[in-house]
């Protein structure tokens, strides 16, 4: 392949950064291979994806879809897609690898356990909830879409039906016939427009009906019989379901959309809230990292254990790291006339300001915000990040706040927007941040300020 360089040993590169190795599958429009990079040596998959083929097929907007979904839903059980490169031939999506194949192989041997299959299916609801939540929906979820990595958690791949909720008619219904015949809910063959969430759950409930019997709820060898018998929701459930499981795949597979079980409603399930652990995480340098996991992390649960305590008031950390110096020219763009960090990256929404109280009081006093906020406080050397609870579109509002030592006794704290929504943050800079912050600068410094982007 002429976009590949060689190596001396003999071993292609893919663009000089990635050792191609074994074909992993493929379809019409493109191969997915194994790689590794040859920097970090991690592995990926490489989805590559021929452009005349594309074009022919009229699908540079479905592809551009594809990349944009995947940059929206990052989330630790899905696939997630590190960058996408280009050349005159050929689109490469460079993707996390995940080597324990299909969750389809392992339901082939047989049905899992009610522990095992119920563990999928909580990880499948939470990826497929914070996906709806940023108005993405797969519209083809079955078991040879999920993957399973190397510790056995479940990954949803293959967002190529995706869509996305601008795609909505005036009606307020999808219209697109889509998804695989035996997994397909029946106001889908009804051709009437439907709700693209309602659609995933329906699938979902196949899924799990599968995972537990080890075979389809719907089936015939006619496809028009099979397509019957789903409009109608007529399934068996086998002797070894439990009455609970058989009410709850009652309410996942209602043919009605507008009373089958909504995300919320299944989270708060008897049978699903068995040994359910609501992941809550954070992606620093593209990985991701568990929140329970860190050690500095102080949740709304642990924080809210010390109300019950007396007025005793809480001490610093013990071995607080020094906060980074700054050099001159980082003292001078701390000055908002002579700002020059535009001219080497991007100005997000930040908040500067000087104060002479301690690291220890700067930290206390984030803690305080996020106590009345109910977010979650994540700590590590003099950096804090305030992380919200609330989905939406572009997410949980995450604020990083970061001390920088100016002189001995003085201290630059910058704080700085990492996700959210823009407008949620000015309103949270503006009624909870900067009124508790405002008594820690200095009286000849310069007070809070919004910077907003010159990007949006």
């Amino acid at each position: 392949m002429a976009d590949w360089k060689k190596k001396k040993e003999g071993q292609t590169l893919l663009l000089g950064r990635y050792e191609v190795g074994k074909l992993l599958g493929h379809g019409t429009f493109a191969k997915v291979y194994h790689a590794r990079n040859v920097k970090t040596g991690e592995s990926v998959a490489i989805k590559v994806l021929d452009k005349e083929k594309i074009l022919k097929g009229g699908l540079i907007a479905h592809i551009k879809r594809e990349i944009s979904i995947l940059r929206r839903v990052r989330h630790p059980n899905i696939v997630q897609l590190f960058e996408v490169m280009a050349t005159k031939a050929k689109i490469y999506f460079v993707m996390e690898y995940v080597k324990g194949g299909e969750l389809f192989n392992k339901v082939a041997k047989g049905r899992l356990k009610e522990e095992v299959a119920r563990k999928y299916f909580q990880q499948l609801v939470s990826a497929v909830g914070f996906c709806h939540a940023r108005g993405v929906f797969h519209r083809d979820l079955k078991p040879e879409n999920l993957l399973l990595d190397e510790s056995g958690n479940l990954k949803v791949s293959d967002f190529g039906l995706s869509a996305v909720s601008d795609q909505i008619r005036q009606d307020g219904l999808f219209h697109t016939f889509c998804g695989t015949p035996a997994y397909v809910a029946p106001e889908v063959l009804a051709r009437k427009g439907y709700d693209a969430a309602k659609v995933d759950i329906w699938s979902c409930g196949v899924i799990l009906f599968v995972l537990m019997a080890g075979y389809l709820p719907f089936h015939d060898q006619n496809i028009m019989a099979m397509y019957k018998k789903i409009y109608k929701g007529e399934f068996r459930c086998p002797r070894w379901f439990t009455p609970e499981l058989i009410q709850f795949l009652s309410r996942l597979l209602d043919t009605n959309p507008l009373t089958r079980m909504p995300i919320p409603e299944i989270m708060e399930n008897h049978w699903f809230k068995k040994g359910f652990k609501h992941i809550r995480f954070y992606i620093e340098n593209d990985q991701f990292y568990n929140v329970e996991d860190d050690d500095d992390v102080e949740s709304e649960a642990s924080v809210s254990e010390t109300e019950s305590e007396p007025e005793v008031q809480r001490q610093p950390k013990p071995g607080l790291p020094r906060p980074a110096s700054l050099n001159a020219f980082d003292i001078i763009s701390f000055s908002q006339g002579f700002d020059l960090s535009g001219l080497f990256e991007e100005i997000g929404e930040e908040t500067r300001f000087i104060s002479g109280a301690p690291v220890s009081s700067i930290i206390s006093k984030l803690e305080e915000i996020a106590k009345v906020v109910s977010f979650t406080v994540r700590k590590k050397d003099c950096r804090v990040s305030l992380e919200g609870s609330k989905e939406g579109v572009k997410g949980p509002l995450t604020i990083a706040a970061e001390i920088f030592e100016l002189t001995p006794s003085l201290r630059v704290v910058e704080v700085k927007k990492k996700g959210g929504d823009r407008g949620e943050y000015e309103e949270f800079c503006n009624k909870e941040l900067k009124p508790v912050l405002q008594n820690l600068v200095l009286d000849d410094s310069p007070r809070l300020s919004y910077l907003p982007s010159d990007t949006e």
